[in-house]
């Protein structure tokens, strides 16, 4: 059940940073509540799954989640432009997360 949490947790890392981008400095209400929601919900969510899961290992996966999936929401939504050095620097992220899943 941690690891449930602590992914759907990374995805709202990811919710809550597009929320942020969009609400162009807090001066936009529903992207800065939206913000706020997913703020707290992720964070929550990662101090359940922390219970259970080791510090370093929950944080890595939960960064994680928020920094590919924010990556790419740059990337295919936002218009920051795809390559592949962008791709295999993600996967190289991915990698060492699920290195530090196995290795646990």
């Amino acid at each position: 059940m941690a690891w449930v949490v602590l992914v759907i947790s990374g995805l709202l890392e990811t919710a809550w940073a597009a929320a942020l981008h969009s609400s162009q400095g807090f001066t936009r209400l529903w992207p800065s509540v939206i913000f706020g929601v997913t703020l707290a919900l992720s964070m929550a969510g990662l101090a359940f799954a922390l219970r259970t899961i080791p510090l370093g290992t929950g944080y890595a996966v939960w960064v994680s989640i928020g920094v590919v999936g924010t990556a790419l929401i740059g990337m295919f939504v936002l218009g920051e432009g795809f390559s592949v050095p962008k791709a295999l620097c993600l996967l190289a992220i991915v990698a060492g997360v699920v290195g530090l899943k196995v290795l646990h």
